[in-house]
């Protein structure tokens, strides 16, 4: 008899890899690891996905899209905060595979909506364009992503848990009510690199040219004085 297409088997794969991940990242995620714990068979997964960099990849962009989808349906942008923490808390063993090299190739260079969609509406609420708010952006991200990391890394449960969400929360809107009064995040660093573009797909980049560098070394040297 002739065998039944297995609707199921990507998302098992993708599964089994974004556990694989988790529990011991590069060296765990073999394909023939991978096919043990989606049930399935070596040359199978090869039938679908070249290698491990092209599972890691699947796995990024659905889980990508299943979190824009999630922060798609919220109204605000407190919302949209609180439920990336949630999707991270539910989603634990994706969002850590999401994040691991975020910000080189080829993360760097693939869609941010996520990203993008908050950025937008925070330029909705302060004003400008979101390009101008990239800097803000990625404050809220770290913020969102180092509570997030904090609580599965840590094992944080019950009252601890609760309290550490919260604590995050209140730290958001405070740094969106201090943005809203002076239209823009207070600001000890060096000017925003024109180098320094995130969240754009091809056009991303995090500003580690000739002269950016040559500015790196030299505020070193400074410090070390």
């Amino acid at each position: 008899m002739p065998r039944h297409p297995d609707p199921d088997l990507e998302q098992r794969i993708l599964g089994a890899a974004s556990r694989l991940w988790a529990r011991g990242g590069e060296k765990a995620l073999t394909m023939r690891a991978v096919a043990k714990a989606a049930g399935t068979t070596t040359p199978t997964v090869y039938e679908r996905y070249r290698d491990r960099d092209d599972i890691l990849r699947a796995l990024r962009l659905k889980t990508r899209r299943e979190l824009f989808a999630a922060l798609s349906v919220t109204r605000t942008l407190r919302e949209a905060f609180e439920r990336q923490l949630e999707f991270a808390l539910e989603n634990s063993h994706a969002y850590e595979v999401l994040f691991d090299g975020v910000a080189k190739s080829p993360s760097l260079h693939e869609p941010w909506p996520s990203f993008n969609l908050m950025r937008d509406r925070i330029a909705k609420r302060l004003g400008g364009t979101p390009r101008q708010h990239t800097r803000l952006m990625l404050a809220v991200w770290s913020l969102m992503h180092g509570t997030a990391m904090l609580i599965i890394r840590g094992g944080f449960e019950g009252v601890l848990r609760t309290q550490t969400i919260h604590a995050c929360l209140d730290a958001f809107d405070g740094i969106l009510d201090s943005a809203a009064r002076s239209k823009r995040l207070a600001q000890s660093a060096p000017k925003w690199p024109s180098d320094l573009i995130l969240g754009e797909g091809k056009q991303s980049r995090v500003g580690n040219g000739d002269a950016g560098r040559k500015k790196a070394k030299s505020r070193v040297r400074k410090l070390q004085r």
